[in-house]
């Protein structure tokens, strides 16, 4: 049997427009498009009249694997599904099961998770800059802002111990407290960022070659936007204002103080412009998360769901007992279903969940960003040059392992 057997044809894909026409395929291992995509394109000379994307070269089952993992244990997969965006991806999960249980977080809690996941924000547009700058042939803004995003690891690492899977951010808190020395360090990596940023936009916001490669290239209206569902900065940059961090607060969010950047054009250099403003926006979310971060305990007190503290084992039993029962059976969430969402580094990013009242999840669903805005490629290639489908795809900000999961 061919090896290709199970992959799709030209033909099922879509039917050619005429007979002048060219079928090529940019991928699926073409170096420019950040990952296993296969994306088909019939073309008249050097003009896209359409193409379609073809996943599922990475599918990974991530997600049915989930339903036989009781509901702590799925955490370190939502790591690896959108591997540049951990934090926030352990959140969204963390939240939803939270919702099926009815427990809530304390404050201190709430914000060690802001900034968990507002670092990683920064972190992923960093290497969403860096690689997409890489893509359109400029070469320096990729080592100056990935220089920054190492000083985000460092910091991820001296939390967790882990530098890109932390899977720190858990059902009922998070594994443990901020470290001591963090605040100052996260300080001083505020102080400094700004000024690295404000290098590569000198470098790129009014270089004719980068404008003359983004600027009215791939343009997607908000009409189209809200029509294939994309979210986050896709579509805040074609000005749809939706950003769940102000429309449907959670961790507290609604204590914090910040805009939400919104594009005129819709094209790669909006969306350009509005990743670049959100770095800014989360370092003062950031900044005032550290100077307000609240005392108290950072986990739930429902020790059926959160792990007592360390010192607690050593003199009482009842912590030993949950301690023991909790890493080997888990919880059990009432029966329901509960679905929570997050504004994720690429857009909404959520979980739905049904729960049998057993200790894993009956059903346990992503709703991933990338995915949903990937649809939007063959929509705003359409028209244009091939050389555009290169910068299109990297000013979408996709990651395969979320698409195909």
């Amino acid at each position: 049997m061919s090896q290709n057997t199970f992959l799709p044809s030209t033909e099922t894909v879509f039917q050619r427009t005429g007979e002048n026409t060219m079928v090529v395929n940019m991928g699926p291992q073409h170096p420019s498009t950040h990952g296993v995509l296969r994306v088909i394109c019939e073309l008249e000379g050097e003009t896209i009249v359409q193409c379609k994307c073809v996943i599922g070269y990475l599918h990974t089952g991530m997600e049915k694997e989930a339903e036989y993992q009781q509901y702590h244990k799925c955490v370190v997969m939502t790591d690896r599904m959108d591997y540049l965006n951990a934090n926030g991806n352990n959140l969204a999960h963390a939240l939803a099961v939270e919702k099926l249980l009815g427990i809530e977080v304390p404050k201190r809690g709430q914000y060690l998770r802001v900034i968990l996941a507002e670092l990683s924000r920064v972190a992923s547009h960093c290497v969403w800059l860096g690689t997409h700058a890489l893509d359109l042939g400029a070469m320096t803004p990729f080592f100056y802002i990935m220089q920054q995003r190492e000083q985000i690891l460092d910091m991820f690492e001296m939390f967790s111990g882990v530098r890109m899977m932390p899977s720190w951010i858990v059902p009922g808190g998070l594994r443990g407290d901020m470290p001591e020395g963090f605040d100052r360090k996260l300080t001083t990596f505020l102080a400094g960022f700004r000024a690295e940023l404000q290098v590569v936009e000198n470098l790129l916001v009014e270089n004719p070659i980068w404008m003359e490669r983004t600027q009215h290239v791939g343009v997607l209206t908000g009409q189209q936007a809200l029509e294939l569902g994309c979210s986050g900065p896709i579509a805040r940059a074609s000005g749809v204002n939706w950003d769940l961090r102000k429309s449907n607060p959670y961790c507290s969010y609604e204590d914090f103080d910040f805009q939400v950047p919104l594009g005129q054009h819709g094209d790669s250099y909006d969306r350009f412009l509005v990743r670049i403003a959100e770095m800014k926006e989360s370092c003062k979310i950031l900044e005032q998360a550290i100077a307000n971060l609240p005392s108290g305990e950072c986990n739930t007190a429902d020790r059926k769901v959160a792990p007592p503290p360390r010192h607690e084992l050593d003199n009482s039993m009842e912590s030993l007992i949950h301690h023991f029962k909790l890493w080997t059976e888990g919880f059990h969430p009432p029966v329901g279903e509960a679905y929570a969402g997050i504004e994720g580094s690429k857009g909404e990013l959520g979980f739905y969940m049904i729960s049998d009242g057993s200790n894993r999840p009956y059903r346990w669903h992503e709703r991933p960003s990338s995915f949903m805005n990937l649809k939007s490629l063959e929509v705003m290639a359409q028209g244009r040059l091939l050389a555009d489908v290169i910068a299109i795809i990297g000013s979408i900000d996709i990651v395969l392992g979320e698409i195909d999961r």
